[in-house]
């Protein structure tokens, strides 16, 4: 008689992200950027400092009216100044900017358009001495015409060198895009295990992606529930594996009076 040998099974354990610290704040809108000390809550044309222990507010800096900000969204923190995208969506045609402030006083410090090219500018980090930033398409209807704003399939992740030129471009899969509807990929973030983290418009769910061996298609790796409701997102650098999101009210909560939040959230492996 054979003697029947079974192999052994080996189970991966499921990464899981648990909450771990959650402020009330109004700015907090579109995304959020972070550095050893603070956390920078951005809305349309606002970014505001707080304190990372403490959630308290230390600076605000409001644009004028009639300035030219419209929309800002995800951002990041390197060396001293903050790296925010921005567009202006929903206009037409989109337009893309990268604005710098400097992170200490506020001040606005710079800034670089990429004119019409690839669609509205929405997250931008910086990663084994690139830069990598998403332009977001959609499916929303637009216009008199009611046509799609970009069509949400041009959405492309782009890495350009330290001075921004363009280097490689790679599009997002299908089993991301289908799960957006009409909208686009809002936040994104590499993280310190070396993956690229993802965020939608408006789902809690935090996607781990990976460049491909071959072709021109992000492969999604694994999704991960996340108590956010899309937008930016961005990890703290100076805590390994925390990262920081935002729940934006619904407008039924903004009548209650809930605000936004700013959370963060442990990875564990």
């Amino acid at each position: 008689m054979t003697a029947l040998v079974i192999a052994p099974v080996l189970l991966f354990a499921q990464p899981t992200l648990t909450r771990i610290a959650e402020f009330p704040v109004p700015e907090a809108g579109q995304g959020v950027a972070v550095d050893a000390r603070h956390f920078y809550a951005i809305d349309n044309t606002t970014i505001a400092k707080y304190d990372k222990t403490t959630g308290t507010l230390v600076k605000r800096r409001v644009q004028e009216t009639g300035g030219p900000l419209i929309h800002l969204d995800g951002a990041m923190v390197r060396d001293g100044k903050i790296y925010a995208a921005h567009s202006n969506y929903p206009q037409w045609p989109m337009t893309s900017s990268l604005e710098i402030w400097d992170a200490a006083t506020l001040e606005h410090v710079g800034t670089r358009s990429f004119g019409i090219n690839w669609g509205s500018l929405t997250w931008v980090d910086f990663h084994n001495g690139s830069w990598w930033m998403v332009f977001a398409n959609y499916d929303q209807p637009y216009g008199p015409n009611r046509t799609p704003y970009g069509h949400k399939l041009n959405t492309q992740l782009i890495k350009f060198t330290p001075e921004f030129q363009m280097l490689e471009a790679w599009s997002l899969p299908h089993s991301i895009l289908d799960k957006f509807g009409v909208m686009s990929n809002s936040g994104g973030s590499w993280g310190p295990d070396g993956f690229l983290y993802l965020t939608g418009h408006d789902l809690g769910e935090l996607y781990r992606m990976r460049l491909p061996a071959a072709g021109s298609v992000l492969e999604l790796v694994t999704t991960l529930p996340m108590g956010v409701r899309g937008q930016g997102i961005a990890w703290d650098r100076s805590h390994a594996g925390v990262i920081y999101g935002v729940v934006r009210a619904t407008p039924e909560e903004r009548v209650a009076g809930v605000p936004n939040k700013v959370v963060a959230f442990r990875l564990a492996p």
